[in-house]
């Protein structure tokens, strides 16, 4: 018989009893997969599409229209911000300039009326008082319209307010002159002298500061209608050239030349691209050309018939104060109105020199030409005037000034006449290069909405096509 083993076979170990007894415990459930989001099954039935090309047609048409969607609406948006600048520029701005201007012009014009109706004494003639009439109705009404047109808490309101408030006050000077003159009171040059004074220093810097602003009004309207769509643009070449991408991939896969549906799509792109381009560089040319030479020669011209009537008020007070107001140049003591009168000249010089240059034909040059003829010989006369009131002949020198035939009104008129002629021919011009402009743009927002939904619809219906024949 066999022997024994030595050392009894060790037994397996008692499972653990639960305690009161029972079926031993087993091990621990394993715990419960964490549920999936819907983006990323989403995510996860993409990328298996994707691999497929049926899935990839239809990544490659959403991707198609929607870039041509965004084409458009990007050009819509663009071009409706242009065109509606450029319509302020034509409709709103550049006429508040004018207004602005106008105003300014009016009150200088009444301002050497007054002066001219002073001189005449008792027989102010029914010309001059009207002159200074319509000055001051016309300025009134220009700050009637500018105060319209303007927001209540901008800066052009406050200097509206300023004018508003100044204009009575000067007429009311200007009035108790005339009554003093009638009279025979020399207390009318003085009251006469603190009327213009108030014109000069308060009324006048006013009514620039309002022009200023307005011009800067209408050269940010300008710089909002210039400048290039750049982002359209080149939303528009990106997608060009998905439409071509996507087509030539066509042609590879299918020995297909043409897909009718991507044809029509990167035709409607093309269109919609070319008439930005070219619509937009039309209208930049017309308005860039409204501006050289259309808004500059205006302010050149506004200018100039400021600087005339500036130095007629002048020439007229040098008669009224007879040297009551002096100033120091050099060494020399000098009218102080009469130096003044020299510093006009020169600004209307400048101003007439700038408006020639920038006057583009002809009937542009031919007014300003004019002007600056009848200026030489204005200065001409106001030094026999000037010469004839120094040796103390007054009557003389009264009448080179406010006489007839030869006196130096004559050639003021002249002036006057030529730069309203000039400025007439410069507003035109200006509204025909700025309507052009504008025309240039018309109708291009909405083409383009139109033509990129359309130019998606059928780049959709384009791979539509092609998915058929996997079905």
């Amino acid at each position: 018989m066999p022997t024994p083993p030595a050392v009894p076979p060790s037994s397996r170990p008692v499972p653990q009893q639960r305690p009161g007894g029972g079926a031993p415990a087993g091990p621990p459930p394993p715990p419960p997969a964490p549920r999936r989001t819907a983006f990323a099954e989403g995510l996860d039935r993409l990328r298996a599409t994707a691999v497929t090309e049926p899935g990839r047609l239809r990544i490659i048409g959403a991707l198609l229209a929607a870039l041509v969607v965004a084409f458009g609406a990007v050009t819509a948006w663009q071009m409706n911000e242009r065109s509606t600048a450029a319509d302020d520029v034509l409709h709103s701005s550049q006429p508040l300039s004018t207004a602005a201007a106008e105003i300014y012009r009016s009150l200088a014009e009444a301002n050497t009326a007054a002066s001219s109706g002073f001189l005449a004494g008792g027989q102010e003639t029914k010309d001059s008082r009207d002159g200074y009439e319509k000055g001051i109705r016309t300025a009134a009404e220009g700050l009637v319209e500018a105060a319209a047109n303007s927001d209540a808490d901008s800066p052009a309101a406050a200097t509206i307010t300023k004018l508003n408030r100044l204009l009575p006050q000067y007429k009311g000077l200007v009035e108790r002159a005339r009554t003093y003159n009638r009279q025979g009171f020399p207390v009318g040059g003085a009251y006469l002298r603190y009327a213009n004074e108030k014109m000069q220093k308060e009324m006048l810097p006013a009514a620039e500061d309002l022009y200023q602003k307005e011009n800067q009004r209408l050269s940010a309207d300008y710089g909002d209608a210039k400048p290039y769509p750049w982002a359209a643009i080149v939303i528009g070449v990106l997608a060009l050239a998905a439409l071509g991408w996507s087509q030539h991939r066509n042609y590879r896969r299918t020995n297909r030349v043409l897909n009718h549906g991507l044809v029509a799509a990167t035709t409607a792109t093309t269109i919609v691209l070319l008439w930005l381009v070219v619509g937009h560089s039309v209208a930049r040319s017309n308005l860039t050309d409204s501006h050289e030479h259309g808004v500059r020669s205006l302010n050149a011209l506004n200018a100039a018939r400021i600087a005339s009537l500036k130095a007629r008020g002048n020439e007229n007070l040098t008669l009224v104060a007879r040297g009551a107001e002096t100033k120091k140049v050099g060494d020399e003591t000098l009218d102080a109105y009469d130096v003044a009168f020299g510093k006009n000249m020169d600004a209307l010089g400048e101003s007439l020199a700038d408006a020639e240059r920038l006057a583009d034909d002809g009937a542009g040059k031919q007014p300003v030409g004019a002007a600056k003829g009848n200026m030489a010989e204005w200065k001409k006369r106001h030094a026999s005037a000037r010469e004839q009131d120094d040796n103390g002949n007054y009557q003389q020198a009264l009448d080179l000034v406010i006489g007839g035939k030869g006196a130096t009104a004559e050639c003021f008129d002249g002036v006057d006449a030529a730069l309203a002629t000039a400025l007439a021919h410069e507003k035109a011009e200006f509204k025909q290069a700025a309507g052009d402009g504008l025309g240039a743009m018309k109708y291009l927002p909405e083409g383009a909405g139109v033509l990129a939904v359309l130019g998606a619809a059928v780049a959709l219906l384009g791979i539509g096509r092609r998915l058929s024949e996997y079905r």
